[in-house]
């Protein structure tokens, strides 16, 4: 799938992922990459409770993060991904601790476009969110 693209190194990948502000605020880290999946890492925050009630985020940050995996999981594998083109999120259940867990893989490296899938778990394991992504090469 990746036969004629150059992988970049994990390190790299880190310091591409700290360049933009809100992925620092959002405390994003690189948990693993692999040639099959990347695994992004979001600490728990406060400010993203939108349900006080059941102290559950706002799906708005589920997707902010489904959206991030699958990109950065492209980029990863040396695509020329630049920009999301359409994106899919389904809701499985509140996320209400954190940290939470975005583990990416590649569907498809295209010449225009790119597609990868994601999901995101909470601290016990339990599947919270999942999604596609389309992205522009």
């Amino acid at each position: 799938m990746t036969d004629n693209l150059t992988r970049i190194d994990p390190k790299r990948l880190e310091e591409i992922l700290q360049i933009a502000p809100f992925h620092r605020w959002l405390g994003l880290t690189l948990r693993s990459c692999s040639n099959e999946q990347l695994e992004l890492e979001m600490p728990w925050r406060d400010e993203i409770v939108s349900n006080p009630a059941i102290g559950s985020a706002h799906g708005g940050v589920l997707a902010s993060l489904i959206d991030l995996t699958g990109l950065y999981t492209l980029l990863s594998q040396g695509t020329g991904a630049k920009a999301t083109a359409d994106l899919r999120v389904d809701y499985h259940r509140p996320a209400t601790s954190g940290p939470l867990v975005a583990s990416g893989k590649i569907i498809k490296i295209g010449k225009n476009i790119s597609v990868a899938e994601t999901r995101v778990y909470g601290p016990t394991g339990n599947l919270l969110a999942s999604g596609r992504g389309a992205y522009v090469c």
